[in-house]
């Protein structure tokens, strides 16, 4: 998914973590992507990582006949992972490697950028009607963050059933339960259901910062209602995430080591510096290093003016 709303100036981050255990609220910002609406949790000015995760982007749900509610063209992405979760609905995946992969809910869409590529999604002619999911992009570190592009299309994810609910190891392990994705860093990202009056345990690992979003439902953490679209950061040195619902909720959760890389962030490209930003939008605009996604049918996105602003302090 495209970044369709740079800030107008590039985003220095140096990710800064929680001494411990917290409950910091942000509430997600509406954005459009094309024609469909999302709700943006990450980044927010207070908090732009959570581990290596820089981006949330949850989309519906929606019900539609006509039309396509998804048709990003495509563009760019360089130093990122994209990872595509569906809990409703159907994207079609075409990228400028020649990958071609249909998503369905419980399924994963994990696009590795590395050194470049390009990528464009779209909602399928033949679809249930519904559209319901989240976009998240993990920056890749240093040793990692050039290498050759990469795609996967993972069926095989787990859904581990636990005492009140269901867990849905998307990246990383949790209690024993391992995804079959390929990550650059130490992190965690799963798909928790929580059943009508029940509660749930599921164990954390100490070292790591977490966040979570409410998609759906209703949720407490601590005897605090949890407010739905809006990015809860937890901190670090938590044992578990314990959580109750009344009419239940599906929450997604992700977290992992504090980054400890300044990044830096502009349209879909996450780098280090202002000239490698400036560097990868030329390339993008004279049709270098990108290669093209040549079964979507339409025009490319172009980037959007770049200006960089001096920060203070």
């Amino acid at each position: 998914m495209s970044n369709l709303i740079p800030s107008p100036d590039v985003s220095v981050s140096i990710p800064p973590s929680s001494a411990g255990p917290a409950i910091e609220a942000f509430p997600s910002r509406k954005a459009e992507v094309g024609v469909l609406s999302v709700r943006r949790a990450l980044p927010v000015r207070q908090r732009r990582t959570i581990g290596p995760w820089c981006f949330f982007d949850h989309f519906g749900p929606i019900e539609f006949i006509d039309g396509k509610p998804m048709d990003v063209a495509p563009h760019p992405h360089i130093g990122l992972q994209t990872v595509s979760w569906l809990f409703e609905g159907e994207v079609l995946h075409r990228d400028s490697l020649g990958s071609e992969a249909l998503l369905h809910p419980g399924e994963l869409n994990l696009m590795t950028a590395g050194a470049g590529i390009a990528h464009a999604e779209e909602t399928p002619l033949e679809h249930s009607t519904k559209l319901h999911g989240v976009q998240l992009w993990i920056a890749l570190p240093e040793t990692h963050r050039r290498t050759t592009p990469l795609f996967a299309h993972h069926t095989d994810i787990l859904a581990n059933e636990i005492p009140g609910g269901r867990v849905t190891v998307i990246m990383g392990q949790v209690d024993g339960v391992h995804s079959p994705a390929k990550a650059f860093s130490t992190l965690i990202a799963f798909e928790l259901v929580v059943n009508k009056s029940e509660k749930v345990h599921v164990p954390l690992d100490r070292s790591f910062e977490h966040g979570m979003v409410v998609v759906a439902g209703q949720a407490d953490l601590e005897g605090q209602s949890l407010d739905p679209d809006t990015l809860y950061y937890l901190g670090v040195d938590r044992d578990e995430l314990s959580l109750t619902s009344r009419g239940g909720a599906r929450v997604m959760v992700v977290g992992g080591a504090p980054f400890g890389e300044s990044i830096v962030m502009w349209w879909n490209f996450v780098a280090r510096t202002n000239q490698e930003i400036q560097q990868a939008r030329e390339d993008w605009a004279q049709h270098r290093r990108f290669c093209d996604v040549s079964a979507y049918r339409g025009p490319r996105l172009e980037a959007p003016p770049l200006e960089f602003r001096p920060k203070s302090g």
